[in-house]
């Protein structure tokens, strides 16, 4: 996932790449129902599938991509066609997802009549305009209150520019998960959800944290603006992504490997911080950077320390200007193989070795146990916090694409006894933060799929050296066939750290000619 190149190679403009492109239109529907007593309505909420490649396991709303028959959905009192649109992908999205129907006329349909509507759209019978007109139902937009539009970080897979509306549930519809996207939903006091947050038991994007904390505060004649009051809600991209209570995800631009184009630095703690991985070297991504540890500063909070898991240059270029920000007056932190690495580029003032603890003050205290987790470079480090369950795992494991391991820093037998580490962890890892993309909330799921992954690899190169493949190029043409030709020299440079641990294995021998054969009665002979 990471460059190899020098840290002081001269600043080029910035690869724009997916954060460019322009997200796709979605809407999500924020369900919900009043409750007698304070004002504070329930919410309905549902946990995302754990296969899900982006936030599998955070707890969502209903909502997806808008379609192109919903600028053909009539709705009543809308302000434009826009509008009209993207309430019909909301309405739609909800029906589909949890068999919820926002419609004028649907009170009077029974249950049953309800499921033949539903099981008309999922089996393509209808189109949902053309079912709301078989029914005698229509849409309103007085039934679905805007509540901002959040644009995708850009280091999501997939963007989007997502609409997001309340809607009240009808009184004789119950939801109930319809789709494979979801594993369950509940209904949730809004005060609930957020306390489950703050304990660290659900992990929500920044649009559903922000929309429950407005709806914990009740629904009045005031919410519109409140659901607008921070500038995200009206499409300013997200910066600060705070996953979980004192873990603070800040992404940012560097010239990474594909499929990425950022990396993640965070920030974690309370009262006392510490930031890792200030990597980008482009002037406008540290000043953001240094803009956000300001305002931390100003709440009340203080950097301690700047720690870097690894020595790529994705992970380290902007630790000088970060430095220099500070006035010099904040170390940089990192294992001796790393400050190895990065001797007369970057100063390291403090080394860290596996089992070290770093105690950050703060309500709560948080404490940070260093692992050196070798395998992707020699002197990686990762980071487990045990009161909250989160494991900082730098690029060993990634939230988006896969794990480069390149020769002579790269080792795979190293990689694969660090990600044991990571499953000898669990069950009590509940969140991954990695080095690129989304925070993942299914970590076994994840820690098993990259172990799977790697010995997959392993053994098809094997089989391809026993039919005879000898040189790096031809066991990529015979087993990456699911890797883009653009891809396969980096292909290539895998094959090889794989290859190395085969030869340690004897597995597999090179010959004087520097070819790979295989070394077991069953291989191809020459």
């Amino acid at each position: 996932m990471s460059l190899n190149e020098s840290p002081e190679t001269p600043p080029t403009p910035a690869p724009r790449g997916r954060a460019d492109a322009v997200p796709k239109d979605a809407a999500a529907v924020i369900l919900v129902r009043e409750t007698e007593g304070d004002g504070v309505p329930q919410v309905f909420w549902a946990r995302r599938s754990e296969r899900l490649a982006f936030l599998g396991g955070f707890h969502a709303f209903p909502g997806g991509q808008r379609d192109a028959e919903d600028a053909d959905t009539p709705v009543a009192n809308s302000a434009d066609a826009e509008e009209a649109a993207m309430i019909a992908c909301a309405a739609r999205e909800l029906f589909e997802e949890l068999g919820v129907l926002v419609a004028r006329g649907a009170d009077a349909l029974t249950k049953g009549q309800l499921d033949s509507v539903l099981d008309d759209l999922a089996s393509g019978r209808m189109t949902f305009p053309q079912l709301l007109a078989h029914y005698g139902l229509h849409l309103d937009a007085r039934d679905f209150t805007f509540a901002g539009r959040w644009v995708t970080p850009p280091f999501s897979p997939r963007r989007f520019d997502t609409w997001f509306f309340l809607a009240r549930c009808p009184r004789k519809q119950e939801p109930r998960v319809r789709t494979a996207e979801f594993e369950d939903g509940e209904w949730t006091r809004a005060t609930e959800a957020v306390g489950r947050w703050e304990r660290c038991d659900a992990l929500v994007a920044p649009p559903v944290l922000h929309a429950l904390r407005v709806l914990s505060g009740g629904l009045t004649n005031d919410s519109t603006e409140r659901f607008l009051s921070v500038p995200q809600a009206r499409r300013e991209p997200v910066r600060r992504i705070e996953f979980m209570p004192g873990f603070i995800c800040f992404p940012l631009r560097t010239p990474t490997k594909p499929p990425a184009t950022h990396t993640n630095a965070y920030l974690v703690g309370h009262g006392q911080l510490v930031l890792l991985d200030p990597g980008s070297p482009y002037e406008d991504e540290q000043a953001a950077l240094n803009a956000c540890v300001d305002e931390l500063a100003a709440e009340g909070r203080t950097l301690r320390e700047i720690i870097l898991t690894h020595h790529h240059p994705d992970h380290v270029a902007g630790t000088a200007a970060l430095v220099r920000h500070l006035g010099g007056r904040v170390p940089v932190a990192a294992h001796r193989l790393t400050a190895e690495s990065l001797r007369g580029q970057v100063q390291v003032d403090r080394f860290i070795e596996d089992g070290d603890v770093i105690e950050l003050a703060g309500t709560p205290a948080l404490t940070l146990r260093a692992m050196h987790t070798p395998g992707h470079t020699r002197g990686h480090l990762s980071f487990y916090e045990a009161r909250t369950h989160a494991l900082i795992t730098g690029d060993n494991i990634v939230g988006l694409g896969s794990v480069l391991i390149d020769p002579p820093e790269g080792n795979v037998r190293d990689y694969l006894a660090s990600l044991e580490r990571y499953r000898a962890l669990l069950p009590d890892v509940r969140v991954l933060f990695g080095g690129h993309g989304a925070a993942v909330a299914a970590p076994r799921a994840k820690i098993e799929e990259y172990i799977a992954h790697r010995l997959e690899r392993e053994r098809n190169i094997l089989s391809a050296v026993r039919e005879g493949a000898r040189t790096p190029q031809e066991i990529v043409a015979r087993v990456y066939t699911d890797v883009s030709p653009k891809a396969h020299a980096l292909a290539a440079r895998a094959v090889e750290a794989h290859l190395e641990k085969l030869v340690a294995d004897e597995l597999v021998a090179r010959t004087i000619e520097g070819d790979y054969v295989a070394t077991d009665v069953n291989a191809a002979t020459i």
